[in-house]
């Protein structure tokens, strides 16, 4: 009888085996949370910035239970770099991924920002023969060749390195002399496990440590040197969780669900890369400012105020989706251009409205460019100082392009439809001159002008009148502007168009 019970559980057991075994490894992999890749890749930019943003909100909203960074890049700014570290950490919901990926088409590295971002995930995967670390932040000099920061910036980067491999249990003295120069590190055996120690560290320990003392390997990190490690070493000084060559296994290895999402950057984000580089500011701040000047100094509305307000809008615009805009700096650079047209049409000349209204747009571009209005830290101050540079460099360009239309507009055709140069030589109630008959001379009279002098009965900007030996005749300035009542000269005319210069 008992044997006979005993083949009755043991087939019961063979029975229900399989099926205990088929539901587990259903509801398994049911259970397995969906993951999300978002790459990192190339210059860390504000755009990279938003579009980490971007998608890393999408794939929570959409339950995603693994946030995997794909991070393949030599760095970049560090005010990008350290907002994308404050969305990882601000992560409650999903579990944060970095992954240092090689493949035909990347790099295999994380350096300087792509560092300072892998330490504020949870977990760091690498894949063999990549490489993380060097996270030392460097400024362009005045010879165009990178230098390292003042102690100010490194000692923030240092401490907010720090604080990040704290939170997620990285080896914090590996975390500070990836970005200090002065932080020593050895490779220690004690108990047979390698063990990374500073050498105030490795003193104290040996000094508490019995026999066997702990064994001296290396110098990891000698002084004067930036860390940077292998995948191998990152896994051996426990900073990397593992290896994984490739999704399917960087997947199995963190128990997501197969095939994961991938976040891929559009045509969108290419455009707002583009358009919000320094280059392209630069350009389009010159052209919106120039042709802003033409539009003022022609007669009705046209093809220079268009593009001047695609230019500014372009500006703004790209500035808002990156959430650097916003009423401050519309209403600045708004305030500026009143000041302007006030200063050309009302009180001629150029004077304090004028300057003031090349500083309001100057400010009002230069907050467009950042995400804080007050710099708080270092590294917020260099870069005010790189985005100042880059407006003045801007707006002088612009300058100098107006003085040369200015200039060289009435000699080149290209110029002619956008100022007004028709002579009007007489009205319904006869000729506007006050010699009569002689406001209705022919060219050969008119040509006897040249050289003659006379001053501005009208400001000229730059058409208007001038009076010559009791004579008022329509010209257009060779200059800028020309106050009434200043002396000018007839240098050419052409037709009926006389063109004056101020003397």
């Amino acid at each position: 009888m008992k044997i006979y019970r005993l083949w009755l559980c043991l087939c019961g057991l063979c029975l229900a085996g399989p099926l205990v075994a088929q539901t587990g490894g259903a509801g398994t992999e049911k259970d397995r949370g969906t993951a999300w890749i978002i790459p990192i890749q190339g210059d860390i930019e504000p755009s990279l910035t938003a579009f980490v943003r971007r998608e890393g909100r999408k794939a929570l909203d959409q339950g995603a239970k693994f946030l995997i960074f794909e991070i393949d890049t030599f760095g970049g700014r560090v005010d990008s770099a350290l907002q994308i570290t404050s969305f990882i950490t601000s992560v409650k919901d999903a579990r944060t991924i970095a992954w240092v990926n090689s493949g035909e088409r990347s790099m295999g590295v994380s350096w300087s920002a792509g560092a300072l971002i892998a330490m504020a995930c949870q977990d760091i995967y690498m894949a063999a023969g990549t490489s993380l670390g060097a996270a030392a932040p460097v400024t362009i000099g005045t010879d165009g060749q990178t230098e390292g920061t003042g102690e100010k910036t490194v000692s923030a980067v240092r401490a907010q390195m720090a604080a990040l491999a704290e939170r997620n249990n990285h080896p914090v003295e590996i975390a500070r002399a990836m970005v200090d120069y002065d932080v020593e590190l050895w490779e220690v055996l004690v108990d047979g496990e390698p063990r990374v120690l500073t050498p105030r560290e490795l003193e104290l320990l040996e000094q508490e440590a019995g026999d066997p003392k702990p064994e001296r390997r290396s110098v990891i990190s000698p002084a004067g040197k930036l860390l940077s490690l292998t995948s191998g070493e990152a896994l051996r000084y426990g900073l990397a969780r593992g290896l994984a060559d490739d999704r399917d296994s960087l997947l199995g290895t963190i128990g997501a669900a197969s095939p994961a999402v991938e976040s891929v950057p559009g045509a969108a984000d290419g455009i707002i890369a583009l358009l919000t580089s320094t280059p392209a500011q630069v350009l389009l701040i010159i052209l919106g400012l120039v042709m802003i000047f033409l539009e003022i100094n022609s007669p009705g509305f046209g093809i220079p105020g268009v593009v001047a307000i695609i230019s500014f809008v372009t500006v703004f615009g790209s500035g808002a989706l990156l959430g650097r805009v916003g009423s401050l700096e519309i209403v600045l650079f708004l305030a500026g251009l009143a000041l302007l047209v006030v200063e050309i049409f009302i009180t001629p000349g150029f004077g304090v409205l004028g300057i003031s209204g090349f500083f309001f747009i100057g400010v009002s571009l230069l907050l467009s460019m950042q995400d804080f209005v007050i710099p708080r830290f270092d590294w917020e101050w260099t870069l005010l100082g790189r985005n100042a540079v880059v407006v003045f460099v801007a707006l002088i360009a612009a300058i100098c392009g107006i003085a040369a239309i200015t200039l060289l507009g009435p000699k080149v055709r290209l110029f002619n439809r956008l100022t007004l140069t028709t002579q009007i030589t007489g009205t319904a109630g006869g000729p506007i001159s006050s010699g009569g008959p002689e406001g209705n001379r022919g060219d050969a009279s008119y040509q006897s002008l040249i050289g003659k002098i006379g001053i501005a009965a009208t400001p000229l900007r730059p058409v208007g009148r001038v009076e010559v030996e009791g004579e008022v005749y329509e010209a257009q300035a060779d200059g800028l502007f020309v106050e009434q009542g200043r002396g000018v000269k007839i240098t050419r005319v052409r037709g009926n168009n006389i063109t004056v210069r101020l003397v």
